[in-house]
């Protein structure tokens, strides 16, 4: 599985190459912090939602310190998904190395 970091990930935004991020938190966690232009969707539901997703697309999974993003990015290789990575350290990371505006909790 790919690992990246925050810097990494904001780079890729700003060059326009970015991959979907899909934050795995659940719904009153993202509405109080979330990087701008995630895609919600909890992981608890992920053999639902994972069915909608294109298997030749790039994703980044992305929770709060990177241990449920983790989980989710494990279970999409498992089922077929080539190009997933975990955001090291979550939204916590986020807003400590890239967004400080993100509130942190």
């Amino acid at each position: 599985m790919n690992e990246i970091t925050p810097r990494e990930l904001s780079e890729k935004m700003k060059g326009g190459n970015a991959p979907i991020i899909i934050d795995v938190r659940e719904p009153f966690e993202y509405a109080y912090a979330h990087i701008e232009g995630a895609h919600l969707k909890p992981l608890g539901e992920i053999r639902s939602w994972a069915a909608d997703l294109d298997k030749e697309q790039e994703y980044v999974m992305q929770c709060h310190t990177g241990a449920r993003s983790f989980q989710a990015a494990f279970l999409l290789e498992r089922m077929g998904f080539k190009k997933v990575g975990n955001l090291v350290g979550g939204i916590d990371a986020w807003s400590e190395h890239v967004d400080p505006s993100v509130p942190r909790y």
